[in-house]
């Protein structure tokens, strides 16, 4: 792959070459995967890393359902849309991304400093603003996390989120916001690369 247009700017930053190629430059959303499969070590692994992701109060909402078996699997992709139906059918491994919509009863045990850190959420609306806004920074750091160990992510927000929620939750207080096929990339996994904003369209200074 040729160097990325902006390589004499990341010449600053401290992160090495080769795991700015793993996590960004060379990374991609892979749509096919190898039937490698990915284990059950892996994926600790990957947690252990991303559980450290930067969130508001520290509050954790994301859950996570591993949908291994043939069963569960059936249940899921009926309910994906367009491609990814195939997509999720083929992958070695599918992550089901959930908000749980009630993360602060965990947050006198998160944020042990503060006396009822729980009533700044008491009121449904933000609270469901703030478990969806605070999951989508660790969906991020969670596919960051699968390309640190060498694998491939593929995120889709193609599927019916009511009825995957009510599949693999059901309780009401969990609502899907992110499926990620996870693998070994297959042939013609990505196609080529999509352009980005450049610096000058993107930041202001003030």
């Amino acid at each position: 792959m040729s160097a990325p247009e902006n390589s004499d700017a990341l010449r600053h930053l401290t992160l090495a070459p080769e795991a700015q190629r793993q996590l960004f430059l060379e990374a991609r959303t892979a749509n096919t995967f190898t039937g490698e499969p990915v284990t059950e070590e892996q994926i600790r692994a990957v947690y252990e890393l991303v559980k450290y992701a930067p969130t508001s109060m520290n509050q954790q909402p994301m859950r996570i359902v591993l949908v291994r078996s043939p069963e569960a699997r059936d249940r899921l992709v009926p309910h994906m849309t367009g491609r990814n139906q195939e997509k999720t059918a083929k992958a070695p491994l599918v992550a089901v991304l959930a908000a749980d919509l009630d993360f602060h009863e965990e947050l006198p045990r998160l944020v042990p400093f503060m006396e009822n850190p729980q009533n700044v959420f008491a009121e449904p609306g933000p609270r469901e603003a703030s478990a969806r806004f605070n999951t989508a920074l660790q969906v991020g750091y969670f596919i960051l996390g699968v390309r640190a160990a060498g694998l491939a992510a593929g995120p889709m927000i193609g599927f019916d989120h009511a009825a995957v929620s009510k599949e693999f939750f059901g309780d009401g207080r969990h609502q899907a916001v992110c499926v990620v096929n996870i693998g070994r990339p297959g042939p013609d996994a990505w196609m080529g690369r999509l352009p980005r904003l450049p610096y000058e369209e993107v930041v202001t200074t003030v």
